[in-house]
């Protein structure tokens, strides 16, 4: 299976593996990886020094060599528009604590950003978790999470792309550990 796989990818099998370009030392890895043909795969930041279209390409070879060899993939990074296309379960971690986790799309469609008329968060409906707020003078922006439909008119709602839905969880952790700070240090 490797020597079909380096040969399929064009790699040169007489060349040292420092020699290759970054995106082909990845293959390589990847290729090494899937030798030992395993149950579950897990990769730390499989693509972080890659190019886009090695980025892409990588990607490309990890997802068809799940469907053919039936295993599961563990990916760490932080290149969140890279897993969007692949992965099917989230885990947002910071400082080593979950802040969420679940089925991509059922985190997609539960998660919702409100802009319209500055307001408290206290006065949303108890069903609609505030993940992320921000206020301008005339205006609040918030990322909730729920799944009950947003009735209130004053709202303009808008879907969150992956990236969004993640970042705000990680401000959220950064924001309470700001309240904390704060609340010690009085």
């Amino acid at each position: 299976m490797a020597r079909e796989r380096i040969a399929q990818l064009g790699l040169d099998s007489t060349r040292r593996a420092g020699k290759l370009s970054g995106g082909q030392r990845a293959q390589l890895a990847l290729t090494l990886g899937l030798a030992k043909r395993p149950e579950l795969l897990i990769l730390d930041e499989p693509v972080a020094s890659l190019d886009p279209l090695a980025r892409r390409e990588f990607m490309q070879g990890l997802m068809e060599a799940t469907v053919e060899h039936e295993f599961s993939v563990v990916l760490s990074s932080h290149l969140v528009s890279d897993l969007e296309r692949v992965c099917d379960f989230l885990i947002v971690l910071v400082d080593s604590r979950v802040q969420v986790a679940g089925e991509v799309d059922k985190l997609l469609s539960t998660h919702h950003r409100l802009t319209g008329p500055r307001r408290d968060p206290d006065r949303l409906p108890a069903d609609q978790q505030v993940v992320s707020a921000r206020h301008t003078d005339r205006q609040s922006t918030f990322v909730i999470r729920t799944e009950a439909p947003i009735h209130d008119p004053a709202w303009t709602v808008t879907r969150l792309s992956l990236e969004d839905l993640v970042l705000a969880h990680m401000n959220k952790r950064t924001a309470d550990d700001r309240r904390v700070a704060l609340e010690v240090q009085r």
